[in-house]
């Protein structure tokens, strides 16, 4: 296979798209980008500093997405917000469609990637799993990193971002008519990506690896 290698990862949070696109990335040997981190640290930084996110979102570096916080519930929830702003989006579009076209291929995680970002993506994936699955793998992870939280409020603010994600005017969490649907709630880690995987080399992309 010499077409170049894209591939673009869509989903809902804690559906472990993110998980998934970085084993990718690692088999492939392909440069990986989590396009959550952009929102998440125009969010972050606009809640902090009270300057306009549309501003942020056109100043920002690489070495911002760095920020452990940015990995937080908090600053997920401020990204969902500006995520909704056309501006912002705007004025992130031109960064991740430039990390799409890297000459080596790519794989992207996001919302938009496979409708937006890469809509010619010869790899579409649309990661999700069921609300309660879903709740469960963040409260454990909050859980893990000593936050404290109660199952119901997880499944309440995962539903209301996901009711935003969804609904907002400019570019909507859904699939691309063409991404193949990877349901998780029954998966681990490893027999998701042994699906993805088995589903990429079925389009005839092999790794280059041993």
């Amino acid at each position: 296979m010499t077409e170049r290698l894209v591939i673009a990862i869509d989903g809902p949070s804690a559906s472990g798209k993110g998980t998934l696109a970085k084993r990718l990335a690692a088999h492939f040997g392909l440069p990986h980008l989590d396009t959550g981190l952009l929102y998440r640290a125009v969010g972050w930084a606009a809640f902090r500093t009270g300057r306009a996110p549309e501003e942020l979102a056109a100043q920002l570096q690489a070495s911002e997405l760095d920020n452990p916080e940015l990995r937080g519930d908090e600053a997920g929830q401020w990204g969902s917000k500006v995520a909704a702003n056309v501006e912002v989006r705007a004025n992130l579009l031109k960064l991740q469609k430039e990390f799409a076209s890297k000459a080596t291929g790519a794989v992207l995680d996001g919302r938009d990637i496979g409708t937006v970002i890469c809509p010619d993506a010869p790899v579409k994936l649309f990661v999700t799993a069921s609300p309660e699955s879903r709740a469960e793998r963040r409260y454990q992870e909050l859980r893990g990193r000593g936050v404290d939280t109660i199952k119901p409020r997880v499944l309440a603010e995962m539903a209301e971002r996901d009711r935003r994600d969804s609904e907002r005017a400019a570019a909507p969490l859904r699939a691309a008519p063409d991404a193949w649907l990877l349901d998780t709630s029954e998966m681990d880690a490893d027999a998701a990506f042994a699906a993805a995987l088995a589903f990429i080399e079925r389009k005839g992309f092999r790794s280059a690896g041993p």
